[in-house]
């Protein structure tokens, strides 16, 4: 195999803008096979709009028995993520799963299992892994930088969307259709990046989630949460698509220092001396540490989804090793999870992780009284220019 043939699940917002990066030519060792989604007019849309030198399905089955494609990637509605995503790795296709991995612990674990027994590499598209500031915030603390976290603090509040923007799909922001709203839509990625960049996963997390509190939707457009961590840290996480100007500010502080990322820059406030030595030992009842400022230099790189894709291709064909394995996804869905869960148990604390059994009737309860829309499912969203550094 000189390159890998993908087919593309899914021709909505997500699924054009991957067949858009390919007709780019910015898929390195791959290309673009087959193309395929069960609403016709997506389908023809997609028809129309790139061609027939690609293969087109109704179904994906068909497209997994049909030896057009080497790898696919998954990008439906997140409720059907594990059963494709399983569905590809037993046909030993390899596949990249959009965000989020599931909506649910219990299928993204069953999932997990199945790649497991597969040969078939499995990736999540978590694009904002290869942001050079994320990887240069991990390396540091990883590294002992900050030395011992003490505070985790994410703002990212620059969700804007309008009305009109959940009104274009009858599934979106319903629990029936999308299993939450801006937790499980917009910042998979952030939650993600909140336990991969500190390699901390919370014990408890306590929310206060307020479900269509700016936009005419069933699901939380406006999340404040809190974490206890096994070593004293806490952590705080606020988010909405409600407000505008928002806020993208990531912050971790420790012993040693602080990082903090915003505006696509980050600096580096380095304590003189350990603060936690200081606290313990000083006989100076305001004897702070002294603190350096300092701008980090990066990589510069982020290639985000073209990157992910172009690692994958180069470790289907052996060339080099996976940056982003699919049964990461998880972690980010334990975490939505917790939050959702304490939110709808009026801010009780949750510990994780989360008792699955419990979640999935809570969920189950609220999707069945749930209030799908006539939104335009045909619609197609250009959303090469949301994604930034977000």
């Amino acid at each position: 195999m000189e390159q890998v043939r993908y087919g593309i699940i899914g021709m909505g917002n997500q699924g054009n803008y991957y067949a858009k990066l390919f007709s780019e030519g910015k898929i390195e060792n791959g290309k673009l096979s087959a193309m395929c989604d069960n609403d016709p007019r997506k389908l023809e849309r997609a028809k129309q709009k790139y061609g027939a030198d690609f293969r087109y399905f109704d179904n994906y089955t068909d497209m997994l028995q049909s030896g057009e494609c080497d790898a696919v990637l998954v990008e439906t509605p997140h409720y059907a993520h594990p059963g494709i995503v399983s569905d590809c790795l037993k046909s030993n296709i390899h596949v990249i799963c959009d965000k989020p991995a599931g909506v649910y612990t219990a299928q993204v674990r069953e999932m997990n299992a199945v790649a497991g027994k597969s040969s078939a590499k499995f990736g999540m598209m978590f694009n904002q892994r290869t942001n050079c500031l994320y990887r240069k915030m991990r390396e540091m603390i990883a590294d002992g930088a900050v030395g011992e976290i003490q505070r985790v603090v994410w703002i990212i509040t620059n969700w804007f969307r309008t009305q009109a923007y959940y009104d274009s799909g009858s599934w979106r922001a319903t629990w029936a259709g999308e299993g939450g709203g801006v937790l499980i839509n917009q910042c998979p990625h952030q939650i993600d990046l909140f336990q991969w960049v500190t390699g901390m996963m919370p014990q408890t997390a306590r929310a206060i989630c307020h479900y269509g509190k700016w936009h005419d939707i069933e699901v939380e457009d406006d999340v404040t949460a809190y974490f206890d961590y096994a070593n004293g840290a806490t952590g705080v996480f606020i988010t909405t698509t409600g407000e505008a100007p928002g806020t993208n500010r990531f912050e971790v502080s420790g012993s040693k220092g602080k990082l903090l990322c915003e505006d696509n820059q980050l600096f580096y406030f380095r304590n003189e001396r350990d603060s936690a030595e200081v606290l313990r030992t000083s006989e100076k009842g305001f004897d702070t540490p002294k603190c350096e400022k300092i701008l980090v230099e990066t990589d510069g790189e982020n290639p985000q989804h073209a990157g992910i894709i172009n690692n994958f291709s180069r470790a289907v064909l052996g060339l080099e090793e996976q940056f982003v394995k699919g049964t990461d996804g998880i972690n980010g869905v334990e975490l939505m999870n917790a939050i959702e869960l304490s939110g709808w148990k009026d801010g009780a604390a949750v510990s994780l992780p989360v008792d699955e059994t419990e979640y999935l009737s809570e969920l189950r309860k609220r999707a069945a009284t749930s209030r799908l829309k006539t939104g335009n499912a045909a619609f197609v969203a250009d959303t090469s220019g949301s994604f930034g550094t977000k």
